[in-house]
């Protein structure tokens, strides 16, 4: 004998009611919480700013939103951002421009492939690693600011290795012939110090000084030979930086 189903009372019906509606407005709530973290997360997606090369290579070297802002995250002494002023973002894109330059102009010479040369090398990026540490204080500040930015071991060792790269070109071509005569270092000493005689303070000799004004005349002199070659490079035939997103 079979027993009626017994029909849910008015109360059952409205709790049921209740219940569902709250069940659904919790799925509508993690849905549309995931959907907004997931915009959150592509709110800046990265992107091509611009393109260089100076004609040696098929295929240009590119720059992007990212590496703009990695350049200026690697600047201790800029406040740290996620997003740099407009002016900042130029600034970088310059400098990016310039060492994108260099930087294809060095990896034109063969890497010597010795065992001690690339010993070598290594020990410099290592160096490199703990100057960038040493300047922002501690590994842990640098790390923050590389998570603030996202830039990652990886990358940051590819800068540093680039980094390295430019400058043993630099020393290879510019270096050794960064020459300070004894005339230009006693016109620097007595344009520093000259003006310190007879005033009561200890004024440093010119045997004192002169290593000193020795290094600052010799990078002077490298740094004008280094604008200098850029310039060339920036007006040589080949050359093409091609501007795809403006900052």
């Amino acid at each position: 004998m079979s027993s009626k189903q017994q029909k849910p009372t008015h109360l059952e019906r409205i709790f049921f009611r209740r219940t569902f509606l709250r069940f659904l407005s919790l799925l509508v709530f993690l849905l549309l919480t995931a959907h907004c973290s997931l915009l959150t997360a592509q709110t800046v997606p990265d992107k091509i700013v611009a393109s260089v090369t100076n004609g040696s290579q098929a295929t240009p070297d590119v720059i992007t939103y990212s590496d703009l802002v990695w350049q200026l995250a690697l600047e201790p002494a800029r406040p740290a951002t996620a997003r740099p002023s407009a002016e900042e973002l130029k600034q970088a894109l310059d400098t990016l421009v310039q060492q994108t330059l260099v930087l294809q102009e060095a990896k034109k010479l063969p890497l010597a492939q010795t065992p001690e040369a690339q010993k070598d090398f290594e020990q410099k990026v290592k160096d490199r690693w703990d100057d960038v540490i040493r300047a922002f204080g501690s590994r842990a500040v640098l790390e923050e600011r590389m998570k603030l930015v996202g830039l990652t071991t990886e990358h940051l060792d590819q800068i540093l290795r680039d980094r390295q790269t430019m400058d043993s070109y630099v020393d290879f071509r510019f270096r050794a012939f960064a020459v300070v005569s004894t005339k230009e270092i006693s016109e620097r000493y007595d344009k520093l110090y000259g003006p310190q005689r007879g005033s009561g303070r200890i004024v440093k000799t010119l045997d004192q000084a002169r290593d000193e004004i020795e290094h600052q005349l010799t990078e002077e002199k490298i740094q004008t030979e280094i604008d200098n070659f850029i310039d060339r490079l920036m007006d040589q035939p080949g050359t093409e930086i091609v501007i795809l997103n403006p900052v």
